[in-house]
């Protein structure tokens, strides 16, 4: 079953987002088996939001051991992402 998975990162900024995202899209394993989709933005509270959109939280959780060096890397503070089932997921 898809999931979607929020992440909230309190004081995360647009520069840190942008720099690991290029990193991570730009890795050999890149795209990752199951990912669907990805937006993120602003929280509105001074931090950032990310929502991806994934096959199953297994293949969330493969994405993110290979992704956590690139995060910890550049200092993303730890994150607890917050996993629901999708009923429905539209792509263009």
């Amino acid at each position: 079953m898809a999931v979607i998975v929020t992440v909230e990162i309190p004081g995360g900024t647009q520069e840190l987002y942008e720099r690991t995202t290029e990193r991570v899209t730009n890795a050999p394993w890149w795209p990752p088996e199951g990912f669907l989709a990805h937006a993120a933005g602003p929280d509105g509270s001074g931090g950032w939001r990310v929502v991806d959109f994934f096959e199953s939280a297994e293949a969330f959780q493969a994405f993110v051991d290979k992704a956590m060096p690139i995060f910890q890397e550049e200092g993303m503070p730890p994150i607890v992402p917050r996993i629901e089932p999708a009923v429905n997921v539209v792509l263009k």
